[in-house]
């Protein structure tokens, strides 16, 4: 399994964007699958924000993650978020969720930043393994998620 940029990989661009509605669309009514498309179809950096990675194995997309500038618009100040760490249900259990995020970690730790946010509404055990703590509990769009932080970058490096 390599992390990949989905910039190199656009192809699976459809593939995502049904996983994604499929998982979260029910947070957004009225979206669509071809709404999330065009949103990921924005998200080909290879640095900076928004970027998406892929999980993929062969030429199979297993899973992905983004970072995006801001998930929770209740909290704008905080920047940037990890999102749509989605693994596809034949895959799970291999530990690609825990290399995704990693790899958005280090992506933000390239970048400089000091702090990377989420929220989740059910995976906080994985998040609390990888290094996570829980800010707060918020609603998001009529659902109980939790606010996470970790620390990518250390004020001894001067940030």
């Amino acid at each position: 399994m390599n992390i990949v940029y989905l910039a190199d990989y656009p192809q699976h661009i459809p593939t995502l964007a049904a996983w994604h509605h499929a998982q979260w669309g029910h947070l957004n009514p009225g979206s669509t699958a071809e709404g999330r498309a065009e949103r990921l179809s924005q998200q080909l950096l290879h640095t900076g924000i928004p970027t998406t990675l892929i999980a993929v194995e062969d030429d199979t997309v297993l899973g992905s993650a983004s970072l995006v500038k801001n998930d929770l618009d209740t909290h704008p100040a905080l920047v940037p978020f990890l999102a749509s760490v989605y693994v596809a249900p034949a895959y799970r259990g291999r530990g690609i969720a825990s290399a995704l995020v990693q790899r958005i970690m280090d992506e933000t730790r390239q970048l400089g930043l000091p702090t990377l946010y989420l929220i989740t509404p059910d995976q906080q055990r994985l998040y609390g393994r990888l290094g996570w703590t829980a800010l707060e509990q918020v609603n998001y769009r009529g659902e109980s998620v939790t606010l996470m932080t970790v620390t990518c970058a250390s004020s001894a490096n001067g940030l």
